[in-house]
């Protein structure tokens, strides 16, 4: 099971820049887990939303319990999979 759950969104706006939200329920940890969660998530949409996200769409990440413990390039690689779902027609 990833360590996230990804929504994307067109906007419909004309305008192609990516955006990011972030959410971490009370449910995954304290505020001290959650809090790094959320930085993890943010150097992962730094890695791999310049080259696989969608343009014009909202992204929004939602971390679910065991997120933490996974290491970086499990994460990556479940997000740029996740991306190619959400991308199909």
């Amino acid at each position: 099971m990833p360590g996230f759950v990804l929504q994307a969104r067109d906007r419909g706006d004309g305008d192609v820049a990516m955006r990011i939200g972030i959410t971490v329920s009370k449910k995954v940890g304290n505020a001290v887990v959650r809090n790094r969660m959320k930085r993890r998530f943010r150097a992962l949409a730094r890695a791999v939303l310049p080259q696989h996200g969608l343009p014009g769409h909202d992204h929004v990440l939602i971390g679910r319990a065991g997120g933490i413990e996974r290491p970086h390039a499990d994460l990556v690689r479940e997000l740029e999979k996740a991306l190619r779902k959400v991308a199909r027609p």
